[in-house]
């Protein structure tokens, strides 16, 4: 028997108006990044990691890499997560949410990222990724829903 976990997550993107009128949605794939698995290891182990508690947004559109930290642009300031929700038939994923509000993190979004703290010195990222700009006006507001799924290969 050859037994093998694989660890996938996707984001989905929610733009939203001044008026609460949604302009625009898509989802993105991430990657897991490699203070990822360290961290989720970790925490399997007994070590005593913080559990994920903040999102990123940033400007960077370098791609995607395992050995990255941190977002390469952070725009404005890490948010605390909305939500934090086991999801799936064998609770086997894991649903992150958060808001960035209106005057929040404005720009060109192009990147997002999951961590374990507010800053990058004291934190682990889990997951990045990277996608096609998402202009956040200073009215927008903008949800991401991080879904990470652990699941048997």
């Amino acid at each position: 028997m050859n037994d093998k976990l694989k660890l996938t997550g996707k984001v989905n993107i929610k733009l939203f108006g001044p008026d609460g009128s949604l302009k625009e949605e898509r989802t993105v794939k991430n990657l897991v990044v490699n203070d990822g698995l360290d961290f989720i290891t970790a925490r399997m182990t007994g070590t005593s990691q913080t559990v994920m508690t903040h999102m990123g947004i940033g400007s960077g559109n370098t791609a995607a890499a395992a050995a990255q930290t941190d977002l390469v642009s952070l725009l404005g300031s890490k948010v605390a997560l909305d939500s934090t929700t086991r999801t799936g038939s064998n609770n086997e994923s894991i649903e992150y949410v958060a808001t960035f509000g209106a005057g929040v993190s404005t720009g060109s979004v192009v990147e997002a990222g999951l961590f374990n703290n507010a800053t990058a010195a004291t934190g682990d990222m889990l997951c990045r990724t990277v996608f096609a700009t998402v202009g956040k006006g200073a009215g927008d507001s903008l949800i991401l829903t991080w879904t990470v799924t652990l699941a048997a290969s």
